[in-house]
């Protein structure tokens, strides 16, 4: 075909880059724009493109940005207004944690925009480029686009920016545009990807220093926090930790950022001798997995690896997020000046900036020369990682303690990881990943109900990468309610993840800041293993466990590690028990609020 439709271009490009699934609602501003993903499917075979089908914009937004986080981009179509709007505060999230979304909204005909009339999911007053106004604050470009012929460039460069930049972008594209045609011939030229090269002689100032910094260091660290996964620097990473075998520590935004040793499937019993056995091969580790020392969170850190951060003369960081619940309410103490950030789009050393130098090409420079560097360094000697090892029998009532503990056990090696704010995103903390883990969870955005959502985009995600890749949700009993429609999105596409929720009576994390007895900390409760049946699914389990004993019978079945039907695990915990580094932290959030 010589011509192609708008809506069709959009899509082929999106398929280009292995852009599978398409999130949002119908509305009647995106309707012809939706046919387009059937005509894409036809074009490529069954499963090649697929509409998701949610349940409301609010949780579309949030499972695009988990597909995000697992492909690298994702798109989102909502409607004109109602529809966009509902969206924008999964839109602000991807946002804040550098996730690139394409949000293409349906928007009225050029006509109609034009003589400015009172249609529907306007504001009345002839207004129509109001809404995307409101969406410039929190998308890195907009595109509002009236000129066919330059819409498909347009379009090339809004995706083009989503991926580079990682945030998203935002397409308002009117109705009467998308059947009208395009040379099919464009896309024959592939959207070119490719960051902007760094400044050569800034760059080469940066790996001097850096070399330098590192040839006189005798107790460096690496430091990996959320933007390395984020900006595809994970290869450049390990490749860093294993030339120069200096310890590294993540931070609780970037857990899965590095290969962290944990043991595939081991199963960890009461028993003094496997707890031993257990914690040797984690500390034992392969690669960059053996020099972990463990996450960093400035006070809130286990006491052995904030005294590695913070001792150290040298601390490498790469992809810094520096949130308050990130930090440890910015408890960060390093003794040390010697700092270098290397940042998504800069790099800095001490207190000098270099604009421009981005981190990826950045690494791959000094990774060329680092070994040399850093053949002076004796490794310093990791954390080694210890296992609680208090007594319990089968019929200990569950705590969070050794619930973090025994699930790192049961993790496994390409497992995708998605955990609620509040105990879930604190507790994950204490736990171990086997290597080429993905981590999810929302540390600086925090919007609760988050995680069920990103869980249905990385599962479809998941779909698409592996099948037998297994998507594990822990989300609290009081974060589902907000959100808990998306469990029927996950049926409705054949999904099988696994749902853990954490029932400890409420809003435990808002009980630790302020009003443990406060009736605005209460939901009403539900029945929730009844949900499976209520959304209709066919083939499912729906468990409740409440003491260590049922817990330990399920996480030993070889069946329930195979994830061959989604399932929902009721896990029955006390009302205020919660992860230490989470009491801790409230603590701290608590005094701060109330700080005039």
């Amino acid at each position: 075909m010589s011509e192609i439709t708008l809506g069709k271009y959009l899509f082929e490009r999106l398929y280009q880059l292995k852009v599978q699934t398409i999130f949002g609602l119908p509305g009647d501003f995106n309707l012809s724009l939706l046919d387009k993903i059937y005509e894409v499917e036809a074009a490529h075979g069954k499963g090649s493109m697929r509409w998701a089908g949610n349940a409301n914009e609010l949780n579309a937004s949030y499972a695009a940005d988990g597909y995000s986080r697992v492909k690298g981009l994702s798109c989102l179509v909502t409607t004109f207004g109602v529809g966009e709007l509902s969206a924008l505060n999964g839109i602000a999230g991807s946002y804040a944690e550098h996730v690139g979304v394409l949000h293409v909204v349906g928007v009225p005909s050029t006509s109609s925009q034009n003589k400015q009339l009172l249609l529907h999911h306007t504001l009345g007053n002839g207004d129509f480029t109001v809404y995307h106004r409101m969406s410039e604050q929190i998308s890195e470009t907009t595109s509002f686009i009236r000129d066919i012929a330059a819409a498909p460039a347009e379009i090339d460069r809004c995706i083009r920016e989503a991926w580079v930049k990682q945030r998203p972008v935002y397409v308002g594209l009117p109705a009467n545009l998308v059947d009208l045609t395009v040379p099919a011939s464009l896309l024959d030229t592939p959207i070119d990807l490719k960051l902007p090269q760094n400044d050569t002689e800034a760059q080469e100032e940066v790996i001097d220093t850096v070399v330098s910094l590192i040839q006189k260091a005798s107790n460096p660290v690496i430091l990996v926090d959320a933007c390395a996964s984020r900006h595809h620097c994970k290869k450049e990473v390990k490749e860093l930790v294993e030339k120069t075998q200096f310890p590294v520590f993540t931070t609780p935004m970037g857990k899965g950022g590095i290969d962290e040793g944990g043991v595939d499937g081991e199963l960890l019993e009461n028993d003094p001798s496997l707890i031993s056995k257990v914690a040797a091969k984690l500390n034992a580790g392969s690669n960059s997995a053996s020099r972990f020392g463990g996450v960093y969170v400035g006070t809130l850190s286990k006491p052995e690896v904030r005294e590695a951060v913070e001792s150290a003369d040298l601390i490498l960081s790469v992809g810094g997020l520096l949130s308050d619940f990130n930090t440890g309410s910015f408890s960060y103490s390093y003794k040390t000046r010697n700092i270098v950030e290397f940042h998504s789009d800069y790099t800095k050393i001490r207190q000098a900036n270099f604009p421009g130098v981005q981190m990826k090409e950045a690494l791959q420079g000094l990774n060329k020369v680092v070994q040399a560097a850093a053949s002076h360094y004796k490794p310093h000697p990791v954390p080694k990682i210890k296992l609680a090892n208090t007594p319990v029998t089968h019929e200990t009532k569950l705590t969070q303690e050794w619930l973090w503990t025994r699930v790192s056990s049961w993790f496994r090696e390409g497992d995708i990881i998605i955990t609620e704010t509040g105990t879930s995103a604190f507790g994950i903390v204490q736990s171990r990943f086997p290597n080429n883990t993905i981590g999810i969870s929302q540390v600086l955005y925090g919007s609760i109900g988050y995680s069920v959502g990103a869980a249905l985009g990385a599962v479809m995600a998941a779909q698409e990468v592996d099948p037998k890749k297994r998507v594990i949700l822990f989300v609290g009993d009081g974060s589902l309610q907000l959100t808990v429609q998306e469990i029927s999105t996950m049926i409705r596409n054949g999904t099988t993840p696994y749902i853990f929720v954490l029932n400890n009576d409420g809003y435990t994390i808002e009980r630790l800041i302020h009003g443990e007895n406060a009736g605005y900390n209460d939901i009403q409760p539900w029945n929730n293993l009844a949900l499976m049946t209520a959304f209709n699914a066919k083939d499912f389990d729906a468990v409740r466990v409440s003491t260590v004993g049922e817990t330990e019978k399920l996480l030993k079945d070889p069946e329930f590690g195979k994830n061959s039907k989604i399932r929902m695990i009721e896990v029955m915990l006390p009302r205020m028990d919660a992860p230490q580094n989470l009491v801790k932290q409230a603590e701290i959030t608590s005094k701060t609020n109330s700080e005039s």
